[in-house]
């Protein structure tokens, strides 16, 4: 295989968690085994989006309390909890608890900003003129504030329930969640004040063409904003995501469908979209020798040692599987990766597929 000047530690893997309209019960289910999928095969962490009004996962919470239970080592984490939905003690109890359940394996990935669909949803999301709303980056230090744990009141306060009484505090309190909070920035401001404050910060395959028109020149402005911002003495972590379709082991009909895919996505990828300038890199499918010449020319991914597999919307299980089994057995490794716990990749394949 072809020697790697990445030095990619930690592999992750993104999915949508798709469901059928009129049985989201057996999507649900596909998503949670192929976290145990992924958990076999060494994978450091397994994310899910948090998708609205979409036949997805609108509570990363509660899927990701769900997956717990299902597995034992691997990180899981959401991409991204759009703030604007939620109130920030509300959803710090959830992920509270949901990090609880995993024995502190949450990761919990966030964006500031309006609530998407604002004009549609915002109205049964909050009572009042939710246009006057503060939806800035100081709801995401409010969550922060509330992951602290600190004691409310003056100190003195105490909730009495039957047979206990305690000082009044979020719980139940997940030590060391506020550290494994990350921000999904898209641009040279975001990155830059999710430097200052400190958090993990996930790039992805899509970002802001607010200081270049090519897509690898706006990311890596945009990391050197987030490094440079960072208080000293802090180095938190940074993923960068891809999205990555390994062809090695599919039948021809499911490799033409992926290269169709693609395809149907690239025109995308030549100039910047719609009237904030998105950008979008490139989809990877091909071969793993392929799939890794197209990695070693990003010039995102040097400077960074974590990355995420972003899959692809409206695959079927065993497809996901195909591809998350090639990446992890056939790139990886070539990237400088070494998994932690794995069994036989073929095992793997048998139990899920």
């Amino acid at each position: 295989m072809t020697s790697s000047s990445l030095d990619i530690r930690h592999i992750g893997f993104l999915t949508p968690g798709n469901y059928p309209d009129d049985d989201p019960a057996s999507g649900l289910e596909a998503s949670l085994k192929l976290f145990e999928a992924g958990e076999e095969l060494g994978y450091d962490s397994g994310w899910v989006r948090q998708r609205h009004l979409e036949h997805g996962i609108s509570s990363a919470p509660v899927f990701l309390a769900a997956a717990s239970q299902r597995t034992k080592r691997i990180e899981l984490g959401s991409a991204v909890i759009q703030l604007g939905y939620e109130s920030p003690f509300r959803l710090a109890e959830d992920i509270s608890m949901a990090d609880a359940l995993s024995g502190g394996r949450l990761n919990v990935g966030v964006s500031a900003g309006p609530p998407l669909h604002a004009e549609l949803v915002a109205p049964l999301v909050f009572d009042g003129g939710w246009q006057s709303f503060d939806f800035s980056y100081a709801r995401v230090e409010r969550l922060l504030a509330n992951l602290e744990g600190k004691y409310l009141g003056n100190g003195e306060t105490y909730v009495i329930s039957p047979g206990n009484r305690q000082q009044a505090r979020l719980q139940p309190f997940a030590k060391g969640l506020g550290d494994r909070v990350w921000y999904g920035g898209g641009s040279l401001r975001s990155s830059e004040w999710a430097g200052r404050t400190g958090l993990n910060l996930m790039i992805g395959s899509l970002t802001s063409g607010d200081v270049s028109d090519d897509f690898f020149e706006a990311q890596s402005k945009q990391l050197a904003a987030y490094c440079a911002a960072l208080p000293a003495g802090r180095n938190p972590r940074v993923a960068a995501g891809r999205v990555i379709v390994p062809t090695d082991s599919a039948d021809r009909r499911t490799q033409e469908r992926y290269r169709d895919y693609a395809a149907s996505r690239h025109e995308r990828t030549v100039v910047p979209q719609g009237p904030r300038r998105t950008l979008f890199s490139r989809d990877l499918v091909g071969s793993s020798d392929e799939i890794i010449e197209g990695l070693l020319a990003d010039s995102v991914l040097p400077e960074v040692s974590e990355l995420r597999l972003e899959l692809p919307y409206e695959f079927a299980l065993e497809e996901y599987i195909q591809i998350i089994t090639d990446f992890a057995t056939k790139i990886a490794p070539a990237l400088g990766w070494k998994p932690t716990f794995a069994q036989d990749p073929l095992d793997s394949w048998k139990a899920f597929a």
